[in-house]
């Protein structure tokens, strides 16, 4: 099992980038596939991106496809998320999840352990 806790949220102009990161505790960290999720005020929780356990594979959102990037550092028991020409449709508070099924999963029920979430703001 890993413990998640995600950083790197903020407030930033619409054009702008953000890294957000989600670090992990746990020595298997390197097993597990991992995934981004957002919840925006009033809607449900959506898929953003994942990655598998090699980060050889990744899967996005078609909202966010071209513009955000996965990618992991399985030394550091850290993943990524880079939002780059960021929207303000992409504010929400985001999420990082780890399923040990090692795979890019894009469905929530894949994955068994979540962070505590991070918020984004993008202002137009």
């Amino acid at each position: 099992q890993v413990q998640l806790v995600e950083s790197g949220g903020g407030l930033v102009q619409a054009g702008g980038s953000l890294r957000l990161s989600c670090a992990a505790a746990g020595r298997t960290f390197s097993n597990y596939g991992m995934g981004w999720f957002r919840q925006a005020p009033g809607k449900e929780r959506e898929f953003v991106a994942s990655i598998n356990w090699s980060g050889g594979r990744t899967y996005y959102a078609d909202s966010v496809k071209g513009r955000f990037i996965i990618s992991r550092d399985n030394a550091k028991n850290t993943v990524y998320l880079q939002m780059n020409s960021l929207k303000a449709e992409d504010t929400a508070v985001y999420y990082c999840a780890a399923s040990s099924g090692g795979y890019y999963y894009i469905r929530e029920y894949d994955y068994t352990t979540w962070g505590q979430g991070t918020q984004v703001t993008v202002s137009s």
